[in-house]
Formats: structure tokens, sequence, C-alpha cells
């Protein structure tokens, strides 16, 4: 987890990885950008761990936003950010892999849109 942050780091610094100067991250998990039009429902956060082990969940809720837009941005993101697609587990889940750890993509429902994004590692 701290490779992984000291190389994002890193590569901001050098200019390899670019994020809009406008960019909000998600609360509980720093390190992820939030997407345009997602908001977070903060009550909904779940995150416990230390260093060795973590799990975070966070919902987000959008009125003027696709999945489609969601999935379009994590997917060119999160790769400059060292995480690797492994692809849909089915039309509502984007699944990646980073260092031990999964992160899901959830959308829980359309109308309006709720999205849950949960990282874990992958013995968890």
């Amino acid at each position: 987890m701290k490779l992984g942050l000291n190389l994002f780091f890193a590569l901001l610094f050098c200019g390899w990885v670019t994020i809009p100067a406008k960019a909000a991250f998600i609360e509980g998990l720093e390190d992820l950008p939030l997407a345009a039009g997602l908001t977070q429902i903060t009550q909904d956060n779940i995150s416990f761990g230390n260093e060795e082990s973590r799990l975070v969940e966070a919902s987000f809720k959008a009125h003027k936003t696709s999945f489609a837009k969601i999935e379009k941005f994590y997917v060119e993101t999160l790769p400059q950010l060292g995480w690797i697609f492994q692809g849909k587990r089915n039309k509502n889940t984007l699944s990646f892999v980073r260092e031990g750890e999964t992160l899901d993509i959830v959308q829980e429902q359309k109308s309006p849109l709720i999205i849950r994004i949960t990282v874990k590692n992958k013995l968890q």
C-alpha cells in the first residue's frame, strides 16, 4: 500500500500521471479520485484495517451521470494509479487489482444512480 502511494506521488511529481486541478478524492480512499457527478454518501462509509490489511467501502449518488461515464472515467484513470483492470464480472461490476488488493465498482441502483466502491485485500 505504501509503495503504491509513493509510486503515485512520484509519478505525479514527474508529470507522468495527470489529474485535473479540480479533482476530488474519495473520503477514506484518498488515493482514489472521485468521478465527476458523484456525491459521496458519507453515512454509508465502512472502513477498518491497518497497514497490512484493510477493507474500505464507500457509496455514492448521482443524478446527472450514467454508469457508462463512471466506467469510462475509472477504466481510463485507475491504471495511471497502478490499478490493473480485470474486466467486468457482470454488466454492473468493474474489477481492478493492485499490490494485493482488489477494487470493485458496483452499480447498486440505476435511477438515481447509486455506486458502491470497495477496496479490500485479495485474501478477504
